[in-house]
């Protein structure tokens, strides 16, 4: 293959890349504690942009155990949409790790 081609074929990786870049940013991937009684759901942009908390779970005398639940969901919704990114990114530059840019 010629420079020329090889430049050629960077500029697409890196326009797809560029693409994959966005889609990423609009993923979600939500994720519950404690069977469904609290959910988050996380942002490809690593944000927070839901947390669902059944009522029931909701006890004055037992805060801690709330404040683990929601932790334990954020902590796997970030993990997935990290874990939904990559495979995203890896889909555009082959799983190359290191190159410059990618």
């Amino acid at each position: 293959m010629d420079m020329k081609q090889m430049m050629k074929q960077a500029q697409r990786m890196q326009l797809e890349l560029n693409r994959a870049q966005e889609e990423i940013k609009t993923m979600t991937y939500e994720a519950s504690s404690g069977g469904g009684m609290v959910k988050v759901t996380a942002r490809g942009d690593n944000t927070l942009v839901d947390v669902s908390i059944d009522a029931s779970v909701v006890d004055p005398e037992d805060v801690e155990m709330l404040q683990d639940l929601v932790l334990a969901a954020a902590n796997e919704a970030l993990a997935g949409v990290n874990e939904l990114s990559q495979a995203r990114i890896n889909s555009v530059t082959g799983g190359m790790k290191g190159m410059p840019g990618f």
